[in-house]
């Protein structure tokens, strides 16, 4: 199931827009035909063979992924990453990803079933509940159906929104659900925006955290014109797009502050800031306070010393 819902969207992709949008390969460390859980199977080029020339490649993993020590895979990601390749981690794929060294000062997602266990294993990685995260050049999902909507999210991010509904209306999956899902709720209940485009747009927000879209490209993504999303946006979210955008970014950057030690320079890269002196200033006026502080009372609160201020906006 995961990694059939990981390959078919961008199948689908190509089938509905009637170009080679996406190319798919399979790798295995020993190649040759591999067989799936219910015995269906992929043919798959070895390890040895795989050049570097991949625009993502996602480890895609069942089982028990925490006990996989392949050290010709795991030295094989850390190459990847090295050379600079995007990798994803499906179902258990992060475990992988993780065992290799290479999802540091990331945040990332896995299946359910895993997450106590990795937290044990890495108490300072950044793992959420979520159905997928997408975190700069990192792209991870619970398994299951979860592919399928982060498959979504990276056409709309490629081609737009538009053929992104389109292949979700070919596999009868209307209900395209967010990365938060269903942890949070979705955009028109949570935010009360009802228009299609602004809906598309905090969805698109909310799979590009770390690497923040343009307004040209929020708007051209979600197929409406950049002033009637500003327009929009004053009318239903009460600010303008790229102020709504950065009070989710710097929200995201508070919970991973309160949840983890990752220094401020890594907090703020994970959400999209340039720099930590950028990131202080914005936190500040966001919260009334910088950061550290905002850490402090945050912790404090939480052991019960104190009770820091209710400063969200």
């Amino acid at each position: 199931m995961s990694a059939a819902s990981a390959v078919e969207p961008l199948r689908a992709a190509n089938l509905l827009s009637g170009q080679p949008l996406y190319e798919l390969s399979f790798i295995s460390a020993q190649g040759g035909w591999v067989r799936s859980s219910v015995s269906g199977a992929f043919e798959t080029a070895p390890v040895s063979e795989a050049d570097r020339d991949f625009d993502i490649l996602f480890v895609v993993a069942g089982g028990n992924p925490l006990a996989y020590h392949e050290g010709r895979v795991l030295a094989w990601l850390r190459r990847l990453a090295r050379a600079g390749v995007p990798l994803g981690g499906i179902s258990g794929g992060a475990a992988i990803l993780a065992a290799a060294g290479v999802m540091a000062s990331r945040r990332f997602t896995i299946h359910w079933q895993h997450i106590d266990a990795m937290r044990e294993i890495y108490p300072e990685a950044l793992i959420e509940r979520r159905l997928f995260v997408i975190d700069r050049d990192r792209f991870t999902c619970a398994g299951g159906m979860a592919p399928l909507d982060m498959a979504y999210a990276l056409i709309a991010s490629d081609h737009g929104v538009e053929l992104a509904r389109g292949v979700s209306d070919w596999f009868i999956h209307t209900g395209i659900r967010q990365a938060e899902a269903p942890q949070q709720l979705d955009p028109v209940r949570r935010y009360d925006v009802h228009h299609p485009a602004l809906v598309a747009v905090v969805e698109l927000m909310t799979s590009h955290i770390a690497d923040p879209l343009r307004l040209e490209d929020l708007a051209h993504l979600s197929g409406i014109g950049a002033r009637q999303l500003e327009r929009l946006a004053k009318q239903q979210l009460g600010q303008s797009v790229m102020q709504f955008y950065r009070s989710l970014r710097l929200e995201k950057a508070d919970e991973i502050l309160q949840q983890s030690n990752l220094p401020l320079v890594d907090v703020a890269l994970a959400t999209g800031f340039s720099d930590r002196s950028h990131f202080s200033r914005a936190f500040k006026a966001h919260f009334g306070v910088g950061p550290v502080t905002q850490r402090k009372q945050g912790r404090l609160c939480k052991t019960g010393h104190r009770k820091g201020p209710a400063l969200h906006t």
